[in-house]
């Protein structure tokens, strides 16, 4: 449903020869083996769909789903002065790649700041998990969790690093999003195949390379105005409306036969059609009265403090129904995003943690009474953790060397404990996995190849696609 257009010969065959010749026929025997996607599952698929759920500003990971009681016992301390000193040796830091020289965050902390929170062990699986996530504890035996996670960006850079695979000091590429819709297209007609909920900073594009078509379309969980120009300026009969479509598109079938090779105009009689249809479907998608007040107190809406988050999540499993292959939701506002705890972590992340906390595990209940967890996969991730050490009396730094994420759902194993950092948190240790493995893990689960999508002389470093992390699988 949405093939990307095929390289054009430029030479002739017969313009050149001897190893001229040989070589354009290589060039164009490459051009004539490759095909776009077809939409259709390359391998067998497990999951349908994604809800990706992404905290920005950077989660301490020992303070959500690593906890780390060698803080608490040596707090105050500097890290030199514990049996773990071993974890600052330059050879062991020399991953980070920074963007801004001497930037007052993004920097080595040597005092060891305490757990700001208590833990408790959850489900048949044993995971440790914060005091502030106890409801997603109620879930532990549905999830998979990474803690092994690894960046080389120390700023907030690395938001679009870890949906894209590359550095901020790098060209744009293509979102893990954007692969997703280019692979596999839209499962409906009527809603886009990728959608975006919450603020967006330092990139707001997704395709790229690929093209704006595999953009996301942002929405605004607002039933009265849920998508920018969505309505007419002025208010127009709905029987006009409908005859004002059918002669742009009988005008623009005239100028398709006329011009059949004409993708451009293809591309766009279909965004036409999708508009059209979208302004139905996208308020019947926001409209939440036909929901049960069970599911709406299941999910928090009920309660001022999770409403805002409930209510996009709620919506993200509407989306989910209606045929949206990947739906995005960023949570904590402003440019560093919310989570980004200098100083304040206590407060910060109590506060924020309540907000996502039961909604979350609302989705994930949710989900699994309907039927749908077995092929819908839930990603929950950050750019980076915060560090070990304190930053003035009552913070954390960005921490790109050691964090957490989870998945849960299609093909996921629940309950796995995968990966480790070492006692303080600090480094990814045993099985670490740099951001594209989340990626490679996804697509695995879609039934794609990353190495099946790479476009024709968009050459991708290795570390782009990634490696499946096979040991969550089911």
């Amino acid at each position: 449903m949405n093939p990307f257009p095929r390289p054009t010969p430029f030479l002739r065959r017969d313009i050149l020869g001897g190893l001229g010749s040989i070589a354009v026929a290589s060039m164009l025997k490459a051009e004539e083996a490759w095909r776009p996607p077809s939409g259709l599952p390359v391998i067998p698929q497990k999951a349908k769909r994604v809800i990706w759920l992404f905290m920005r500003g950077g989660v301490s990971h020992m303070e959500s789903f690593d906890p780390k009681p060698m803080l608490t016992k040596y707090a105050g301390k500097s890290i030199g002065e514990t049996p773990f000193k071993s974890v600052q040796d330059p050879a062991k830091l020399k991953k980070v790649r920074v963007v801004v020289v001497n930037d007052a965050n993004g920097q080595q902390r040597n005092v060891i700041y305490p757990l700001q929170v208590g833990y408790k062990r959850y489900g048949q699986c044993g995971v440790e998990i914060s005091d502030w996530f106890p409801h997603l504890g109620s879930c532990a035996d549905e999830i998979a969790f990474i803690r092994s996670m690894w960046t080389t960006d120390d700023n907030h850079g690395a938001q679009v690093q870890f949906h894209s695979g590359r550095h901020m000091l790098e060209p744009r590429v293509p979102t893990i999003g954007a692969w997703i819709s280019y692979g596999l297209g839209a499962m409906t007609d009527n809603l886009p195949s990728f959608i975006n909920m919450g603020p967006r900073f330092f990139d707001i594009r997704d395709g790229h390379y690929l093209g704006p078509a595999y953009d996301a379309v942002n929405l605004k969980v607002d039933p009265k105005n849920p998508l920018p120009f969505a309505t007419p300026e002025i208010a127009v009969p709905k029987a006009e409306q409908a005859a004002q479509f059918d002669l742009i598109h009988k005008l623009n079938t005239l100028n398709a036969k006329a011009y059949p090779g004409d993708k451009t105009l293809a591309a766009r009689m279909k965004s036409y059609q999708l508009a059209y249809n979208m302004q139905a479907a996208v308020p019947e998608t926001m409209n939440l009265d036909a929901e049960s007040e069970e599911t709406k107190k299941l999910y928090g809406l009920d309660d001022k403090t999770t409403e805002p988050f409930a209510r996009q999540l709620l919506v993200a499993r509407r989306l989910a129904e209606r045929g949206v292959r990947f739906i995005q939701l960023q949570h904590g506002d402003g440019a560093a995003g919310a989570w980004d705890s200098h100083s304040g972590l206590k407060k910060n992340h109590s506060m924020l943690a309540q907000q996502v906390d039961k909604p979350i595990a609302g989705l994930l209940k949710d989900l699994k009474q309907r039927g749908m967890l077995d092929d819908t996969l839930v990603v929950f991730a950050t750019e980076f953790g915060r560090t070990p050490g304190s930053q003035g009396s009552d913070g954390r730094d960005h921490h790109p060397f050691g964090f957490s994420v989870w998945m849960a759902g299609g093909g996921v194993r629940g309950g796995t404990i995968h990966g480790s950092t070492d006692e303080l948190g600090f480094h990814a240790e045993e099985d670490p996995h740099y951001v594209t493995d989340v990626h490679a893990t996804i697509l695995h689960l879609l039934g794609l190849d990353p190495h099946q999508l790479e476009i024709p002389g968009r050459k991708r470093l290795e570390r782009d696609f990634g490696q499946v992390i096979r040991q969550i699988l089911a």
